[in-house]
């Protein structure tokens, strides 16, 4: 029995848990081209500009994420900003189409990772924060800071 390799994550979209409620999550693979795989392994791959459409006839496709071209590649270097069809099944992006319909709904990237040698996109469906939930946000997680920091001291 083969082991399995860990999952690899290669980027993560930390703006998007600042910006979105995040309300459901999926995986889905990527349609990629030429050298991108390797150097979606290299690590370079950035989804921070990127955001997830569904056009006419039912298919997903993932705008601004950027792959920047293999170190080695040559002629085979494909656009690094280019649309990539996202391999999700009918079922999944028809109801995903439906939800992010909803008045304040949309799909967002949440990161690229490998997994079992292949690229994978978690994406997630999500609903706009206000700026007073951003700041509630905010206090939290500097409270938390703060306990923790506290608990350090108290130990040393």
């Amino acid at each position: 029995m083969a082991e399995r390799e860990p999952v690899k994550l290669v980027a993560n979209n930390k703006k998007a848990y600042h910006d979105y409620f995040i309300l459901e999550k999926h995986e889905c693979g990527m349609a990629l081209l030429g050298t991108e795989m390797k150097s979606i392994r290299q690590g370079k791959c950035s989804i921070k500009e990127a955001l997830i459409t569904i056009d006419r006839r039912g298919e997903a496709w993932v705008e601004g994420m950027n792959v920047s071209p293999y170190d080695h590649g040559n002629i085979m270097n494909k656009d690094s900003l280019r649309k990539r069809k996202l391999l999700l099944h009918k079922k999944e992006i028809r109801k995903l189409a439906e939800q992010a319909a909803e008045q304040g709904m949309t799909i967002v990237p949440l990161q690229v990772y490998l997994k079992d040698g292949r690229a994978k996109l978690e994406i997630g469906l999500a609903k706009g924060k206000k700026l007073y939930d951003k700041r509630e946000d905010t206090k939290k997680r500097e409270l938390r800071r703060e306990v923790q920091r506290d608990f350090r001291m108290s130990l040393k």
